[in-house]
């Protein structure tokens, strides 16, 4: 139970970083959440967002960081 108790204590600093790195990127106006390749489309009844170019971006910057992660634990 220790073990699970510091996963999960982890987790929780990791969720208020990526918070609070979320908040500073608003507050330096990144155009995160609007950037070329972000679906918006809003009709009379439906609106519709998908943050395409955006997951790419972020998902592109989380395999860099990971990769450099294994490099250094090795």
């Amino acid at each position: 139970m220790h073990e699970l108790g510091k996963a999960i204590l982890g987790l929780g600093l990791l969720l208020v970083a990526l918070g609070a790195l979320i908040l500073i990127a608003g507050r330096a106006h990144l155009p995160l959440g609007r950037l070329p390749g972000d679906f918006a489309y809003k009709g009379k009844n439906v609106s519709f967002y998908f943050p395409l170019g955006t997951c790419i971006v972020i998902s592109v910057a989380l395999s860099v960081i990971f990769y450099l992660l294994s490099r250094f634990r090795r």
